[in-house]
């Protein structure tokens, strides 16, 4: 059986010490370091080319993060090793967003259980070992912070998982947050809605208002109100006034 190479990046001695000691107990994974801060671990990751890195995102020197984005330049670079599929522990539920765009393959919020690591492990290694024994290199780490968002990573009930940018139906603003609405349920990310206008892909997204962008996949209807104005309506009931300048664009497209 092929074992896939380890790293493990913690600043915290009791945090970095237990998960040795889990990694150690998962006969599919070989430890081959532990790193206390950021630039000891991307000089870790260069020279031991681990599979799977299982790295706080908070540390001295370099964060998580970071080290992801300066592998992600590496991996631009000719005859570059793929990068590691990681694994991001943290206290900070914050940073979801990020590690989406950076397609970490889980989030794991301290404190976890070991359950929980388990889970997280298996997520990563199932059906993802090659020949070489190694884990596919993260999808898109090198994007541009331009390309459109294919997956979110949202919160619910204190779990985060990803959830896939067709399945959202639109988006509020709300203050410091945006609201996602997708099947009967609203997430808030602290992203603003502008960032969500840049990045998403304009032949399904609209942005109908200062403070909502739409899936057009699904609106039900657009109707003209008394100002004239187009009110947009979902499928979930929930209707929409477009701006005036919107709405005088929807009419001017019309076949």
């Amino acid at each position: 059986m092929s074992r896939h190479r380890t790293l493990i990046a913690e600043d915290e001695p009791l945090a970095r010490e237990g998960l040795a000691d889990w990694v150690r107990h998962v006969p599919e994974l070989e430890l081959v370091g532990t790193c206390a801060d950021g630039s000891e671990a991307l000089r870790a990751i260069r020279e031991l080319a681990p599979a799977l890195v299982l790295m706080d995102i908070q540390m001295p020197g370099l964060t998580g993060l970071q080290v992801l984005r300066e592998l992600a330049a590496d991996a631009r670079g000719p005859g570059a090793p793929p990068a590691p599929t990681v694994i991001f522990t943290t206290a900070y539920d914050e940073h979801a967003v990020a590690a989406f765009e950076l397609h970490a393959v889980d989030y794991l919020l301290k404190p976890f259980s070991q359950e929980r690591f388990h889970e997280a492990v298996h997520h990563a290694l199932q059906g993802t070992a090659t020949s070489a024994g190694t884990l596919p290199a993260l999808e898109a780490a090198a994007a541009p912070q331009t390309e459109p968002l294919t997956r979110l990573l949202v919160r619910d009930q204190g779990k985060i998982f990803p959830l896939q940018v067709e399945a959202i139906e639109y988006l509020r603003s709300d203050t410091k947050y945006t609201a996602i609405v997708s099947k009967g349920r609203n997430y808030l990310v602290r992203l603003p809605l502008a960032e969500f206008e840049r990045r998403l892909g304009p032949e399904r997204f609209l942005k109908v208002s200062r403070s909502c962008i739409v899936n057009l996949d699904f609106v039900v209807a657009m109707v003209p109100n008394d100002n004239s104005q187009l009110a947009v309506q979902m499928q979930d009931g929930t209707c929409v006034v477009a701006s005036r300048e919107v709405s005088r664009q929807l009419r001017a497209d019309l076949l």
